[in-house]
């Protein structure tokens, strides 16, 4: 079913291949009703009122420009309404991950959740569905009708700074977990976006790189993620991003706004711009309707100028009339004015840390448990706890997709600086702090902290102690990348020195995306918790005791070096400063990043083309249990097979299914999932449907599926493949 067909008859998308039946809770948008009154009100309206719903500014106190609207709360954005006509302000949040802090102004909370990384190990919709439903909610209570949530973009390079934010690096996955999320968050009666699009890979100079990529491989990798999202979650909003492609800004780019989004997939959303990506009024024409935070702009390209634009030239006044039915088919199909949301509404805290609670522990991946060393006993006599705040609380990434509970962080550090965005620049940790959750749950054990600035000083407590924890961090930030993939501030050094004197040490790792591990083969057990949320510190600890059996499994693939990446060396890489606020640069003009060198194989694929061997592969983890999977079987777009947990303790698994082969080619692409929980000794039958665009190319502006002979495996992750099966399938081609 094609998005046309699926925006035409206002019904829901089909949930495909993994259980994401579970997500299909909101209720059904109709939007071809939505869009016939859309086209009935741009009618009644004046050229005056034609631009309102274009400009969108940053309702900051002290911000640039005039004092903030009186009926504006404190957030990204403010568009005016139309009172005379019935439409509602739109007043817009960030982000993905919980209503952000934005430095504390409105002096109010919210329920951070797990980054989208941990969310998305779970390989569960109904985790993603739980959050965006969350934040929606906590986002209504607070006035908001906008949230600025859905990121999807990719993960094309580990050191991607924003890669905490997004959720993996397989379009499937990808999309199928961001569209839950969506229909989560619109199940409120408030907007969601889906962002940013398109091919938005790293931070490093961020407004300026150029993306080169055929047509083919885009819609092979990161648009599929982008139209798989927005099927399942029928954002009323997309957020186009700073980064050029094939020569233009993806705000101002015709092929992505209008022929593709727009043409090809006959969405009928509006497209909002990033803040501070708008290059001319000519935006408009290129698939742009909505201006935001206009501050950050060179100027108000939307207002007065469109205006002379639509009086003076017809094509530019059919675009405007376009762009106000958009953002009205929005508004109607989400039930924004129908259900207005007011500043104060109540917020369950409780409710949400639970929501919360529950995404880390599904999200948390054990990657190393040599000796069944994990889960810890509860009768343990003696605990080091080393490094990483853990006395304090667990890290967050920074940016504007930050959140924080009531009080505000309960830890910051600086990174310096004096300018605009220094506030934003400071590692910021939540409220939920291992060492008391860990003490909790071994409360006759002698449990002890150092904060691991002295090595020498942890190695001693280390050899005390029964058990060594170690807590290592690598923190995150929107607009700059990582310059390698190492644990920062000595932190290897710090974990090979505390497991040289005690063999039964632990890491517990908060990163935002892949880590190199040169320590791995010293330490007993390895946990991948993420940035784990509003109570990380408690899923953090139900884990390391076993009250938590973990069952995430990797996203995205640890490389073991750097060197078996596409671009080894980060494109922009060796210029001097950040660029956060998008400030220009020596060269600039030359940033391009070559996303040909591996086309459509992004992360596990390309591993495989290459026949290189991950760190971590794609789909990894570990249990306290062990499972197997036998008997797939594939008839033409259904596959089957069976999942056992062979072992002692009931956990969950994730069934992978792979092609693995076509008419003879070696190719590897995820074409479904399902995560399941088991008993002891039980078995579950799975059942999936394949997504034909999976088995696909993009040929001459359409899907080739070619007849032939098929191939498939079941896998453990991306690398543990079971034998594979092959079958018959009949060819076609097809259009969106």
């Amino acid at each position: 079913m094609t998005i046309s067909r699926i925006l035409a008859s206002g019904v829901a998308a089909v949930a495909l291949a993994h259980g994401a039946a579970q997500a299909q809770q909101a209720p059904v948008i109709d939007m071809k009703a939505a869009e016939a009154r859309a086209a009935a009100t741009v009618k009644q309206m004046t050229p005056d009122e034609k631009v309102v719903l274009t400009l969108g500014v940053m309702p900051l106190p002290g911000f640039p420009g005039a004092p903030p609207p009186a009926d504006a709360v404190p957030g990204a954005g403010y568009v005016p309404g139309i009172a005379r006509l019935g439409v509602p302000a739109l007043r817009e949040t960030d982000a993905s991950l919980g209503v952000s802090w934005v430095m504390g102004l409105r002096k109010d909370g919210a329920t951070a959740l797990p980054s989208g990384l941990a969310q998305a190990a779970s390989w569960n919709p109904d985790v993603l569905y739980r959050g965006g439903a969350t934040i929606g909610a906590e986002a209504r209570a607070k006035g908001f009708n906008v949230l600025l949530a859905g990121g999807v973009n990719l993960m094309r390079d580990p050191r991607n700074g924003r890669t905490f934010e997004y959720l993996a690096e397989d379009p499937l996955l990808s999309g199928e977990l961001v569209g839950a999320a969506i229909r989560g968050v619109q199940s409120n009666h408030i907007i969601s976006t889906i962002k940013h699009f398109a091919l938005n890979g790293q931070e490093t100079g961020r407004k300026y790189v150029d993306v080169k990529i055929a047509e083919p491989a885009a819609r092979e990798s990161d648009l599929l993620a982008f139209q798989i999202g927005i099927e399942r979650g029928q954002p009323g909003s997309a957020m186009c991003a700073y980064n050029r492609v094939l020569g233009h800004q993806a705000c101002d780019s015709d092929w992505l706004l209008n022929k593709v989004l727009k043409g090809s997939w006959g969405w009928k959303g509006f497209v909002m711009s990033d803040w501070g990506a708008v290059p001319g009024v000519s935006a408009a024409l290129n698939g742009l309707d909505q201006q935001s935070g206009v501050q950050l702009d060179p100027a108000p390209f939307f207002g007065d100028a469109l205006k002379a634009k639509a009086a003076s030239d017809p094509v530019y006044a059919a675009r405007l009339d376009d762009m106000n039915k958009r953002i009205l088919t929005a508004i109607y199909a989400a039930g924004v004015d129908k259900n207005p949301a007011q500043p104060g509404g109540a917020i369950d805290f409780a409710k949400g840390a639970a929501v919360a609670e529950d995404a880390a522990k599904q999200g948390i991946v054990l990657l190393r448990n040599t000796g069944n060393l994990l889960p810890l006993a509860k009768t343990a006599k003696s605990i080091a706890v080393i490094g990483g705040y853990a006395d304090t609380g667990v890290l967050s990434g920074a940016g504007s997709s930050q959140v924080h509970s009531e009080g505000g962080p309960a830890a910051v550090r600086s990174l310096g600086g004096d300018g605009p965005f220094a506030a934003l620049m400071s590692q910021q940790y939540h409220r939920s702090v291992p060492l008391k959750a860990i003490k909790a749950m071994a409360p006759n054990a002698v449990v002890t902290f150092r904060d691991g600035r002295y090595i020498t000083d942890a190695v001693e407590k280390a050899r005390q102690a029964e058990v060594a924890i170690v807590f290592a961090n690598e923190w995150r930030m929107e607009g700059a990348d990582q310059p390698d993939l190492s644990l920062p501030d000595g932190q290897d050094a710090l974990i090979a020195a505390v497991a040289a004197a005690n063999p039964n040490t632990i890491v517990v790792l908060q990163t935002g995306g892949p880590v190199l591990m040169p320590w791995l083969d010293k330490v007993g057990a390895v946990v991948e918790a993420w940035y784990p949320g509003a109570r990380g510190g408690e899923a953090i600890a139900s884990v390391l005791f076993g009250d938590t059996n973990p069952g995430g499994r990797l996203p995205v693939t640890f490389p073991a070096s750097v060197d078996q990446l596409p671009r080894p060396k980060l494109d922009g890489s060796d210029w001097v400063e950040p660029n956060f606020a998008g400030d220009p640069a020596p060269g600039k003009d030359q940033l391009h990043a070559d996303y040909d060198i591996e086309g459509s194989d992004v992360g596990y694929r390309w591993f495989a083309k290459k026949g290189q061997k991950a760190l971590f592969p794609f789909g990894y983890g570990l249990s306290y249990t062990t499972f197997a999977g036998s008997g797939l079987k594939v008839a033409g777009l259904k596959a089957g097979f069976t999942l056992t947990n062979t072992g002692k303790v009931a956990g969950d698994d994730v069934g992978q299914v792979y092609l693995v082969g076509r008419n003879g080619q070696k190719l590897q692409r995820l074409v479904g999932f399902q995560r399941v929980t088991l008993a002891p000794g039980t078995s579950q039958k799975v059942n999936v449907t394949i997504d034909p665009r999976l088995l696909a190319d993009w040929k001459d502006g359409g899907w080739t599926m070619p007849a032939g002979s098929y191939s498939f495996a079941l896998g453990r992750d991306a690398e543990t493949l079971s034998a594979p099966v092959s079958v018959k399938l009949s060819g076609k081609t097809w259009k969106d």
